[in-house]
């Protein structure tokens, strides 16, 4: 053992920068968010719960039960029964997500013609129970006001709805009416 070492153990240089190092970082503001109290912003294309977009004027879901998104689903986590079709208009009876199996990868936003499903930005829904996060079309639609709600102007508008690149007139017609009316 050399001088310099026992000098460093009997005056305990060690323990004595550790606690000036704690008593520097004592008065510094905290670097965490106490979450419940404090909520972080959430980033532009935040992908968290689901909901179907009601149509503002009459009220009902913009669904066409077109299937798409149940086709693109790589968890296949959405079900749609509809009646109608052969040449008749298809009414949506179930649609149903369960949240859980879902990984967010929002190809069914992408995919569907009318703008009818988003991942809303709302994050906080965890649950004790299982039910809870197994959305039907009512669950939807209440998720889509209660989302609404926290928008201010004439509607919600998803910018991620139009890719930049991509020409208006090579979208469908209800992502362009989506787009041009902003609703």
């Amino acid at each position: 053992m050399t001088f310099k070492e026992l000098v460093k153990k009997a005056l305990f240089l060690e323990i004595l920068s550790g606690l000036a190092l704690t008593l520097k970082v004592f008065f510094k503001k905290p670097v965490t968010i106490r979450y419940p109290h404090e909520k972080r912003p959430v980033s532009p294309g935040f992908r968290g719960r689901h909901a179907m977009v009601r149509e503002s004027e009459t009220g009902k879901e913009r669904c066409v039960a077109c299937m798409k998104c149940a086709m693109v689903c790589p968890s296949q986590c959405i079900y749609i029964k509809y009646n109608g079709g052969d040449g008749t208009p298809r009414e949506l009876v179930k649609y149903e997500i369960e949240a859980y199996r879902c990984i967010y990868c929002g190809y069914c936003v992408e995919v569907c013609p009318m703008n009818a499903i988003v991942l809303t930005e709302h994050y906080e829904y965890s649950s004790y129970k299982r039910e809870d996060n197994y959305f039907d079309k009512e669950r939807l639609l209440l998720n889509w006001d209660e989302h609404v709600k926290t928008f201010k102007g004439k509607g919600y508008f998803n910018k991620f709805w139009s890719p930049p690149g991509i020409d208006i007139k090579r979208l469908p017609v209800g992502k362009r009416e989506s787009i041009n009316t902003g609703k």
